[in-house]
């Protein structure tokens, strides 16, 4: 005999809603919802004091004139990030970069603080926190892949840094460069290596 389907009071309903009431408070203070709800909570506050409360420490860098001219090595060293205005000028590929803006990646105590002031083509290409100890390093020796791992650097570092100039190989002399010049942007020694290769 097939039996009629129950049908619940509205006392029966009235039971178990208390009961579902608790169960959801008990999901509630589950520990590892507390947990989660923490987490969450910390971390849209960041979100929020970054977007909202004091600048980070490098949005606090001064803005520092632009410098427009080639360098000795010699004249790359003095910008390591040790002096009072705290630029930091970083070689790649026989460009110099301003990268004060990555301070803390360049400057003093930073991981790469090798970098500052130096030739960093070769550390780069190799993989190594290391600068070059050499006058001028013309990377003659490097690989293939070295070369080309070098070049992605100094893409990377056109895009997020302002050019200053070349480095200068012994005895050669710097480019005057005036106000109304276009920033040089030729990669008239990359391109001459390519030749080369092919």
């Amino acid at each position: 005999m097939a039996s009629a389907p129950e049908t619940k009071s509205a006392d029966s309903i009235e039971a178990e809603s208390p009961e579902s009431d608790s169960s959801i408070f008990n999901e509630i203070l589950n520990p590892v919802n507390l947990v989660l709800t923490l987490i969450i909570v910390a971390l849209v506050y960041k979100i929020l004091r970054s977007r909202f409360g004091k600048p980070s420490a490098e949005q606090q860098v001064p803005e520092l004139p632009k410098i427009r001219k080639d360098m000795t090595v010699a004249e790359l060293r003095q910008f390591d990030g040790t002096q009072p205005d705290g630029r930091v000028l970083v070689a790649v590929n026989g460009w110099i970069f301003d990268a004060t803006r990555g301070r803390r990646f360049y400057g003093p105590g930073g991981p790469y603080a090798a970098f500052g002031g130096k030739d960093a083509s070769r550390g780069l290409a190799t993989f190594s926190v290391t600068s070059s100890d050499k006058e001028y390093d013309d990377l003659s020796d490097l690989n293939s892949m070295e070369m080309d791992s070098v070049k992605e650097w100094e893409a990377q570092f056109r895009e997020k840094y302002d050019l200053v100039g070349k480095l200068l190989k012994p005895g050669e002399e710097p480019t005057n460069y005036s106000d109304e010049e276009p920033e040089e942007t030729d990669n008239s020694t990359s391109n001459q290596e390519d030749k080369k290769e092919q």
